[in-house]
């Protein structure tokens, strides 16, 4: 398969594996109706460092991500600029710096920023997830290119094209560009959309044909006489008499003998005026589903079509965004929102109603504005978990983006709109790895269990509850008890050790289960453990060492 090379792509591509896992600081007066959250969070903070944080309790249980990532068209508002913590003389040069137009290294920066979180991305979906990214021109076939390279081409399900304006934009060469894509990647065990339901106004039985209601269709087929030579005849009205030659470039759907039973069964209609042509009776019962593919061109919704919105793929335009910011907050607080009828459509086409949504690029809060409007409208339980970095917007007021308008945003919809719904606020909080322990930065016994057992499993802890801090208990894997010898306190945790009294207290805790035991130092002798089944791993060194089964 053909791969794009660019600046700092063997640097990047497997940067994702060096970010620390981080834990997440619930703040309380951020959050909005917890007790209607179900789910539903905000994170603030750097998203790739927040994806990553997510693997341990979201790894293989996203259905949907919808994302509008910066477009590097080097004109954004307010720039963007690129401070992954890679540990590379040439991207150390990148940090800090605006990305304008005039960088000739803008598409570069924009891939090394885009790769790491497109395959944390990945690890997200669920095995019949899929993803939808919108993004323009500039860099539409650098996205298209890597995002093969990571899902796989045969992940790619379809590349959407939506108009976005309605009024031309005066541009170089008198060209204006009024669309946009939605890039569109599928798992592999991906089911399909919901498709567009099927119009039957235009079936009726008007004859009283005994079998049910028709409507006609064309009785031709696209193919030329000389490809096929044995439908191209002349077809005459038994009734009337009239003949009808054959067309040299669409002959007839069927050869002379099938013909004559289809007319014989009374599924040919032959008109009465001279000027028309033979039609073929398409019966209602022979539809195979009363759904229709969806098209990958999405048009502009009509006023009188909005009750119809989530069975189309018809939607609003970047109007729509702007005018939705603007009936919430009295005024235009963010650029180039996404209208509203765009991901909900999107969304309700790729998901069942119980399903969990993730957007890394939040902005202003679009998605779980859209989760939020579909649940109210379908009766649905979606979840949705946004992230948005703490970033201020270059307006008169400066705002954080996350707190002053994706919280507020989702508050106000919620207030103005009657959704029964609300969430909870996160910031993105200390790395958990060598280096935080050690200087006694330190999680949460429930955080640091969380991920130890997606450490050492690869697996979420489904069962929280089976957390035991007083018994070091994390829970079962198969066969195996995982436990963590831990204190959120660095004084305790110097005194802390797997010695011969604890691991005796845990075999009888757990028998016949083999103990992977996470702990600051183990007084163990290696025969004794290997007798009894206990594997040490060295906290925090060890850390992100897998446990064999």
């Amino acid at each position: 398969m053909p791969t794009l090379q660019f600046k700092g792509k063997n640097i990047i591509w497997n940067h994702h594996l060096s970010v620390p896992y981080y834990t997440l600081e619930e703040v309380e007066k951020l959050r909005f109706r917890p007790e209607k959250a179900n789910g539903n969070i905000i994170v603030e903070g750097d998203n790739l460092l927040a994806l990553k944080t997510l693997l341990p309790k979201y790894g293989g249980r996203i259905k949907c991500v919808y994302i509008d990532p910066p477009y590097n068209t080097g004109a954004e508002t307010g720039g963007w600029v690129y401070n992954d913590n890679v540990n590379s003389p040439m991207i150390m040069e990148w940090f800090g710096k605006e990305v304008g137009i005039d960088d000739l290294t803008r598409h570069d920066k924009w891939l090394c920023m885009m790769v790491p979180r497109l395959k944390i991305l990945f690890e997200l979906l669920s095995d019949d997830g899929i993803m939808f990214v919108s993004i323009d021109d500039y860099e539409f076939h650098n996205l298209k290119s890597v995002a093969d390279e990571i899902f796989g081409t045969e992940a790619h399900l379809a590349t959407f094209v939506w108009r976005r304006r309605a009024s031309s934009e005066m541009t170089e060469g008198l060209v204006s560009r009024d669309h946009e894509y939605v890039l569109c990647y599928k798992r592999t065990g991906f089911q399909g959309f919901r498709g567009t339901k099927k119009d039957y106004s235009s079936y009726s039985n008007p004859d009283n044909d005994p079998e049910g209601d028709w409507t006609p269709g064309d009785l031709t087929v696209g193919m030329t006489k000389e490809q096929r030579p044995n439908q191209f005849y002349k077809l005459k009205d038994p009734k009337t008499g009239k003949v009808y030659p054959a067309n040299p470039k669409r002959v007839w759907s069927f050869i002379p003998e099938s013909m004559d039973r289809e007319i014989t069964a009374g599924h040919v209609i032959f008109p009465i005026d001279a000027a028309f042509r033979p039609m073929l009776k398409r019966y209602k019962k022979n539809l195979k589903s009363g759904v229709s593919p969806v098209s990958t061109w999405i048009k502009s919704l009509n006023e009188e079509d909005e009750e119809n919105l989530v069975f189309s793929m018809a939607t609003g335009l970047n109007s729509e965004g702007t005018k939705e910011i603007q009936r919430l907050f009295g005024s235009k607080v963010f650029d180039y929102p996404k209208p509203l009828s765009l991901v909900k459509t999107l969304i309700y086409q790729a998901t069942n109603d119980h399903s969990i949504i993730l957007d890394s690029f939040a902005g202003s809060g679009t998605t779980m504005h859209a989760v939020m409007d579909l649940n109210k409208e379908d009766g649905g339980s979606r979840q949705c978990i946004l992230i948005q970095m703490t970033e201020v917007t270059e307006k008169a007021l400066k705002k954080n983006v996350c707190k002053d308008i994706t919280q507020e945003r989702i508050k106000r919809a919620i207030e103005k709109y009657g959704y029964n719904s609300g969430f909870n606020y996160y910031k993105v909080g200390i790395p958990i790895d060598a280096e935080t322990l050690l200087s006694g930065k330190l999680p949460s016994y429930n955080q640091f269990a969380e991920y130890v057992f997606y450490l050492c499993t690869g697996k979420n802890l489904t069962d929280k509850s089976s957390i035991d801090e007083k018994k070091y208990f994390i829970g079962d894997y198969g066969s195996m008890a995982i436990l963590l010898v831990y204190k959120q306190n660095f004084e305790d945790l110097t005194h802390l050790a797997l010695n011969l009294k604890l691991a005796e207290m845990l075999i009888v805790e757990h028998p016949k289960k083999k103990l992977i035991i996470y702990a600051p130092a183990c007084f163990l002798e290696e025969d004794y453990m290997r007798e009894k089944s206990i594997e040490f791993v060295g906290i925090p060194y060890n850390l992100f060492q897998k446990a064999e089964a």
